[in-house]
């Protein structure tokens, strides 16, 4: 096992990986950036280094001062958490490059599935069920339309290069495509340096269920249950729970399988997580491949009684998979941003009161503690709040209990957003599809 791990992330992540180290008696290194001094994960650390300024491109997207500080502490192992650069192929080919084990997949599997267009074709070529749909790298408008008329309205617009719901768009009729084509290109080239896009068929009341799999390097791979992840707001993720509340049995083995036959397709060795879209007929269709580790992954823990980031480590260390164990109960998350309820607005200052009742079957994985300073420059989402119940029912009263009896002052939070989003009888009922904020949550 490693010796030193450095965590090349911030926040909540890596507070929440450097909770299994120092279980497994692995020393860190937190890295941090000159806005997050005086942050969570730097007081928890062994060790931390300074990587630069407050934007990410000075620090947190930083390679070069990342390795640096990785060689400076000696570190054996280097950690990605998720966002930042967890799933960039040049970063784990050069973390390898050092001689110090990247916690992921390999750089070209990395590299493979951060295009959606490569990914599309290679799990189509190993009978992996996709969502209709073409790639286009010429937008002219002749070509567009042609496509658009093939697939049929209504279609949902994507960068090929992107993720995170950027740029992502769905058109209803033929004479908006050309608007949000030339809209998506645009962001696509900002954000992630290609214009390519494309197009494919709106799948309508959709479910978003995706399935946690892991692989070792000696071609062994295991699914470790579902997750339904269909509360969204802008494409973006707000509460998960395992297992999901839709599938049936046989729709759920089905997802298992066609999720080991992508990973085994790729040789895909670490912890990574298929997405679905699944229709109201439970028709599965590939949507992408997260290289990482999830936001959502303490559900699975919960359910299963697994540490993921100790499968992380020890799958990069060379150790054959473990038994999987069955799925217990039922586990509910939410995800707690720093924004306003009603604009959404980002809210930054200074946490002047954070507390939660400590309560059974109640995990809290928070990157912040009162006083602490919630910068502009990141990611608003500061924490997450997971419960776990016998029952889907049992969880989300004692989940909405927990955020009830909360105190936080100083910032505005979603929390509200989030109690009225569990109390929905749409939520409670299990029967939300990824439209449920538009239609049933105000201000949205």
């Amino acid at each position: 096992m490693f010796k030193k791990l450095l965590i090349a992330n911030r926040g909540e992540i890596a507070v929440r990986i450097i909770k299994t180290c120092k279980r497994l008696g692995i020393r860190t290194v937190a890295v941090y950036s000159e806005a997050d001094h005086e942050s969570l994960h730097v007081k928890v650390a062994d060790e931390a280094v300074n990587i630069g300024g407050p934007r990410v491109n000075e620090s947190y997207l930083n390679m070069d001062s990342i390795l640096q500080a990785a060689e400076e502490t000696n570190a054996d192992a280097i950690h990605p958490g998720y966002g930042f650069l967890s799933e960039n192929a040049t970063f784990a080919r050069r973390v390898e490059e050092k001689g110090i084990s990247f916690i992921g997949p390999k750089a070209e599997v990395i590299q493979q599935m951060g295009n959606k267009i490569e990914a599309r074709m290679r799990m189509e070529k190993a009978s992996v069920p996709v969502i209709p749909g073409v790639t286009l790298r010429d937008t002219d408008e002749r070509t567009v339309i042609k496509a658009a008329r093939q697939i049929g309205y209504p279609i949902m617009v994507k960068a090929a290069s992107g993720g995170g719901g950027i740029g992502m768009q769905k058109v209803e009729h033929e004479d908006e495509i050309m608007k949000v084509v030339s809209s998506v290109v645009k962001k696509s080239e900002t954000f992630f340096g290609s214009g390519d896009i494309y197009l494919e068929k709106y799948i309508e009341n959709p479910r978003h269920i995706e399935a946690q799999l892991a692989g070792d390097m000696y071609g062994n791979v295991v699914c470790l249950g579902d997750r339904d992840c269909s509360i969204q707001r802008r494409h973006q993720k707000i509460i998960e729970e395992a297992p999901s509340p839709f599938l049936s049995q046989e729709g759920r083995e089905r997802l298992y399988n066609v999720a080991v036959l992508a990973g085994k397709s790729i040789q895909y060795t670490n912890v990574g997580t298929v997405e679905f879209l699944v229709d109201e007929e439970e028709n599965i269709y590939f949507l992408e491949m997260n290289t990482r580790l999830q936001v959502e992954h303490p559900v699975t823990e919960e359910t299963t009684g697994h540490d993921l980031v100790e499968w992380q480590l020890n799958i990069a260390a060379g150790k054959e998979l473990p038994p999987v164990n069955d799925i217990q109960g039922h586990a509910v998350e939410v995800r707690i941003y720093a924004e306003d309820p009603v604009t959404f607005f980002p809210s930054p200052g200074k946490l002047e009161k954070w507390s939660f009742p400590q309560m059974e079957n109640i995990r809290f994985d928070f990157g912040v503690s009162e006083g602490s300073t919630v910068t502009p420059f990141y990611d608003p989402m500061i924490g997450k709040v997971i419960s776990k119940g016998n029952t889907r029912e049992e969880a989300i009263d004692l989940l909405i209990y927990c955020l009830e009896k909360s105190n936080v002052q100083g910032i505005k939070t979603n929390i509200p957003m989030l109690i009225s989003s569990l109390n929905n009888a749409v939520f409670r009922d299990g029967k939300a599809t990824t439209d449920f904020v538009n239609r049933h949550i105000k201000g949205n």
